[in-house]
C-alpha cells in the first residue's frame, strides 16, 4: 500500500446552518465540472496505486491516470462491475490499510459473493453529510422526529439513513424492516414527521393502520423518503393519497456509497438530483458501452470522487434512467425514474418489458392494488406470463376481474406482450419488509 501521488482536494464544507444549502449544492455547472476534473485526477491515482485489481485492469487496457485531463479523457478508462469488486473480496479493493477503516457493509446479492464496501471515518463523514443533505432537500427539517423502517445491518440503508438523520439534527427512532405491527404502534405512540422506506413497505404499513383501524391518513406523518426499489410516479401518487404525505426519492447503491448519491427535491418533485461535487455520472448504452447524450436513456454508470477506502471509477450500476439538466439545483445534473434494471429485464417471446411498466398500467386502475407479483413459466414451450395482482378492499371481484381484462389488453397494446392474470383477495400476496421481489422465473427450473 502507498500513498497516492497526488494530494487529496477534497475538504468537506458542509454549511454551518443544517437549514441551509450545502455550498457544493450551489455550484454552478462549470464551477462542478472544474471540481470533478481535480477530485478524478486524485481518484484515478489513488485507485492506481493502491488497488491492485485497478493497476493490472489498466495495465491490460494501457491506460495510466496520468493520461487524465479533462473529463472526456474519462472514457479512456474501462468500466468495473460486480464482478470486479467479487474477485477482489474480500478487502483487496481497499485502497487504505485495514487499520484506517471504521465500518464495513456488504451487498445483499443472491448470487455469488457479496460485494464488499469499507469507509474511512472521513468516508463515513461524507456520507453521512450526503444524506443529510438529502433529507433537507427533501423538506425534512432538523428537530423532527424520523421513523427508519429501512433494514439495518450489512444492508447500507438503514445504517446509512440514521446517521445522515443524526447528522441533519434530527431525532431518528431506529425501527428497522419487518414487524409491521409494531411499526404501527410506534408511528402512532412516537408521532414521527418523516418516516424512511421502501415504497413497497409503506404500503405494507398502511395495510396495517388499516388493519388496526386507523386511516393512515390520519398519522403524525408529514414526509416520506423511499428508496431501495424503482417506483413510478403512479406509485408516488398511491402513497401520497394513501398518507396525505410527500414523498421524495432517494438513490444510492452499496458500492457507490450507499443512500444518499442522489436526492430529490420537496419543491419540484422531479426526480432525484445527482450529488456531482462526490460523484460523476454517465449513461451507457447498455448494449454497446457507447457513451449516451444527456437525456438519452441507458445504463447508469458512477465514478466516485472523494471516497478514499473504495474507490470507484466507470462502475456499471445496471440501473435504466437517464441523465437531464439540473432544476432545484442547476449544477448538479438529474437522473430520470429508474425503469428496471439491464439485468432484470424480462424478456418474454422476444419482448423486453420491466415491472415498474406493469405497476404504471395497474396503478391507473381503480380496483387494483400496488401489490403484484409476474410469474413466468413455460408450458409446452411457450413462454408464458401470469400476474399474481390484489384487488383493493373496496373493490368488489367482480370490478377488479375487469380491470383485470382492461391492464392485459393496456399490457398488450403498449408493451406487446400477452399475458394472463389472476385476481388475488387483499393481503394474500406476500409482503417485503426491504427490497420487494416482484419476478419469478420459472423457465430455468
Amino acid at each position: 500500500m502507498t500513498t497516492c501521488s497526488i494530494d487529496n482536494p477534497y475538504s468537506p464544507t458542509a454549511s454551518a446552518d443544517p437549514t441551509q444549502p450545502d455550498p457544493e449544492e450551489l455550484m454552478s455547472r462549470d464551477e462542478i465540472e472544474a471540481l470533478q476534473v481535480e477530485r478524478l485526477k486524485w481518484t484515478l491515482h489513488n485507485a492506481y496505486e493502491n488497488v491492485p485489481a485497478y493497476r493490472e485492469l489498466y495495465d491490460e487496457h494501457g491506460v495510466h491516470p496520468s493520461q487524465f485531463q479533462e473529463l472526456s479523457d474519462l472514457s479512456k478508462f474501462p468500466y468495473t462491475d460486480k464482478e470486479f469488486l467479487r474477485n477482489a473480496y474480500p478487502f483487496k479493493s481497499f485502497a487504505v490499510p485495514m487499520s484506517e477503516i471504521r465500518r464495513v457493509h456488504a451487498s445483499s446479492g443472491t448470487t455469488g459473493l457479496p460485494t464488499v464496501v469499507g469507509y474511512t471515518q472521513d468516508d463515513l463523514d461524507t456520507w453521512a453529510s450526503l444524506v443529510a443533505r438529502c433529507f433537507r432537500f427533501s423538506g425534512v427539517e432538523p428537530g423532527q422526529k424520523i421513523h427508519n423502517a429501512y433494514g439495518y445491518g450489512l444492508f447500507t440503508g438503514g445504517l446509512g439513513a440514521h446517521y445522515g438523520g443524526e447528522k441533519l439534527g434530527c431525532a431518528v427512532i431506529p425501527m428497522s424492516g419487518g414487524q409491521t405491527d409494531k411499526q404501527v404502534q410506534l408511528i402512532r405512540d412516537f408521532e414521527p414527521d418523516a418516516i424512511l422506506a421502501t415504497p413497497t413497505y409503506l404500503l405494507a404499513i398502511a395495510d396495517g393502520f388499516r388493519k388496526a383501524g386507523v386511516d393512515p391518513r390520519d398519522t403524525s406523518l408529514k414526509r416520506a423518503v423511499l428508496g431501495a426499489e424503482p417506483w413510478t410516479d403512479e406509485m408516488r401518487r398511491e402513497i401520497e393519497r394513501t398518507f396525505d404525505i410527500t414523498a421524495c426519492d432517494i438513490y444510492g447503491l452499496s458500492e457507490v456509497m450507499g443512500p444518499g448519491v442522489a436526492g430529490e427535491s420537496a419543491v419540484t418533485r422531479d426526480g432525484s438530483h445527482i450529488w456531482e461535487d462526490h460523484f460523476r455520472p454517465e449513461i451507457i448504452d447498455p448494449f454497446d458501452d457507447r457513451v449516451c447524450d444527456l437525456g438519452e436513456p441507458g445504463e447508469l454508470v458512477f465514478t466516485s470522487l472523494t471516497k478514499q477506502a473504495l474507490p470507484i471509477i466507470r462502475y456499471r450500476t445496471h440501473d435504466l434512467t437517464r441523465l437531464l439538466p439540473g432544476t432545484d439545483r442547476p449544477g448538479h445534473r438529474r437522473m430520470g425514474r429508474i425503469t428496471g434494471r439491464s439485468d432484470d429485464m424480462i424478456i418474454l417471446r422476444g419482448v423486453n418489458l420491466f415491472p415498474t411498466q406493469i405497476e404504471e398500467l395497474a396503478l391507473n386502475l381503480p380496483s387494483l392494488s400496488p401489490h403484484f407479483t409476474l410469474e413466468i413459466d413455460r408450458p409446452n414451450r411457450m413462454d408464458q406470463m401470469t400476474i399474481h395482482i390484489e384487488r383493493r378492499e373496496d373493490a368488489t371481484r367482480d370490478e377488479a376481474i375487469e380491470d383485470g381484462k382492461k391492464l392485459l389488453s393496456e399490457i398488450k397494446t403498449k408493451i406487446g406482450s400477452s399475458a394472463l392474470i389472476d385476481i388475488a383477495e387483499p393481503e394474500t400476496l406476500a409482503r417485503s419488509s426491504g427490497k420487494i421481489r416482484r419476478v419469478y422465473d420459472h423457465r430455468n427450473k
